[in-house]
């Protein structure tokens, strides 16, 4: 079943507020947001990566945990990607006039919810799971991902808030999930061709 709806009738006026102040806004600041909305979620890769170098030294546990971290941030774009198929929201950029910093998406590249902000949010809460200092880094730079999508005149804001409970709710599940796996379960696997990988 497919709900088409209009998303400028939720937070359409939020919307434009925000695009126009970025129109008014230092071109430095813009050019910055714009890079990150683009490049942002890059950190993100480098976190778990540096999250799983650093677990590798702790234990075959710990290490599995934060090989965990990739695998639920690919479910949760799975899960987001899903209700943009069923949610057929057309992007705002399209929706309003309005002049944006980004080039508009086709209008078949669904708005709601936001796949970079659901990204994000299931990298930060996952990673938690992993180093509270990495999952902290990460929550911040989260937030600036989802502010960036509106910023740049890609999203609504109930778009990228959508992302962010349906990423965070995804990874929470997940890693919680993950604690019920047998405790053996890494020490087995560290004695297989996978132990470079759970073992420094």
């Amino acid at each position: 079943m497919i709900l088409a709806f209009q998303g400028s009738s939720i937070d359409g006026h939020a919307y434009t507020d925000v695009v126009r102040l970025a129109q008014s806004s230092p071109s430095w600041l813009d050019d910055s947001v714009t890079f990150w909305s683009a490049y942002g979620l890059a950190l993100f890769a480098v976190l778990m990566t540096v999250g799983w170098w650093r677990a590798r030294r702790v234990s075959a546990t710990a290490a599995l945990t934060a090989l965990a971290v990739p695998v639920t941030v690919v479910v949760a774009f799975a899960v987001d990607a899903v209700l943009k198929l069923l949610v057929h929201e057309v992007r705002p950029c399209r929706s309003l006039r309005v002049s944006t910093l980004e080039t508009c998406p086709a209008r078949s590249d669904w708005s709601f919810p936001s796949n970079h902000a659901a990204i994000a949010a299931a990298a930060a809460v996952a990673l938690f799971f992993v180093a509270r200092r990495l999952g902290a880094v990460a929550v911040v730079a989260a937030g600036a991902m989802a502010v960036s999508r509106v910023w740049i005149g890609v999203h609504y804001p109930h778009d990228v808030i959508a992302g962010v409970m349906v990423g965070g709710l995804v990874a929470l599940g997940s890693m919680r999930a993950l604690r019920r796996w047998p405790r053996d379960l890494a020490e087995r696997l560290a004695a297989t061709r996978l132990r470079p990988l759970l073992v420094s």
